[in-house]
């Protein structure tokens, strides 16, 4: 049974287009003569928080103001897209926004979040911890917790799958960055309301694999760090919902070094001139890897965002 219908998704899209407009996806040639495929590019890089976790944060808040219209705001922790992306919508419904991110957080992502209305909150050494804080923080102050996965996430982000599908018809499989699950899981939902054959792939990073060990397992396996370049996918703790999803609507997941997360920021530049944070990238580098296998099929790769530290992007542009 299909996670959402078209209907739902249509809804979910005429919501999201009040706040912002479809974005591009592309053919690029060089990334065809790279792979032998024909890569389409979805572009989530050129949303207004710079990362496709904007759309879920619509869906979600506009799902709160109807279902709990007393609750005066929320609650939640994030590497930096997420947050933007509640912080953004929260705000704009006149909710306050209390964001939890690890020391060390991006400070780029960090100052963003503060822009879009949040009051950030540093605990904990990564995400994981700052998510268990942030569920303590809920019940504390009476804020709204926002999970890393929701129904309402994945199905705003599955907006981002409806124009994808729309304009490639013919895709034979999908490569889709995994942090929390919504990307993937939007995909899947996506995929299944068409009725498509499109193979979805998943991608980790070999630092944080969580996700890939527990679709090999068939049960969450957690890891004991999640140190990655890739903010995006740097998560300890499979989400139990989100898996229930992926484990069975994705073909595989695959692995990716930190090294050829790099490489694939530096070809999108190259090829696209498009900036890619290491999530975005991941993508590009699962093809890389399986270029073999994809020669001569219709691939595509979710840049799910841009959103980089100028430091760390100089020093991998450099290589």
């Amino acid at each position: 049974m299909a996670l959402f219908d078209i209907d739902e998704i249509e809804d979910a899209a005429r919501l999201v287009y009040r706040q912002m407009q479809p974005t591009p996806q592309y053919v690029w040639p060089l990334l065809g003569e790279r792979t032998g495929a024909t890569v389409w590019v979805k572009h989530e890089n050129h949303t207004p928080t710079g990362a496709f976790k904007v759309r879920g944060g619509i869906t979600f808040i506009d799902w709160l103001k109807r279902t709990h219209p007393q609750t005066p705001g929320i609650v939640t922790a994030t590497r930096g897209n997420h947050g933007q992306s509640q912080a953004r919508a929260a705000t704009a419904a006149g909710l306050k926004a209390k964001i939890l991110v690890p020391f060390g957080n991006s400070v780029e992502k960090n100052a963003a979040m503060r822009a879009f209305g949040a009051e950030l909150i540093e605990f904990g050494s990564d995400f994981d911890e700052a998510r268990i804080e942030a569920m303590r923080l809920s019940e504390v102050e009476g804020l709204f917790p926002v999970p890393p996965f929701h129904r309402e996430l994945a199905r705003g982000v599955a907006t981002y799958a409806l124009e994808l599908f729309a304009a490639a018809r013919d895709l034979d499989t999908v490569y889709v960055p995994i942090g929390c699950g919504s990307g993937i899981c939007g995909v899947i939902a996506m995929r299944d309301a068409l009725g498509r054959t499109t193979e979805v792939v998943g991608v980790v990073s070999t630092e944080a694999a969580g996700a890939k060990l527990s679709f090999e397992a068939g049960k969450l396996i957690e890891t004991n760090s999640a140190a990655t370049i890739a903010d995006g996918m740097a998560v300890r703790v499979p989400v139990q919902d989100a898996f229930d999803i992926y484990s069975k609507g994705a073909s595989r997941i695959v692995a990716v070094t930190d090294d050829e997360i790099g490489a694939a920021m530096r070809i999108l530049y190259r090829d696209t001139h498009n900036l890619a944070e290491g999530a975005g990238a991941a993508g590009l580098a699962a093809l890389l890897q399986e270029k073999d296998r994809m020669r001569g099929k219709r691939v595509g790769i979710i840049l799910s965002g841009g959103n980089v530290d100028l430091p760390l992007y100089a020093k991998i542009l450099a290589g």
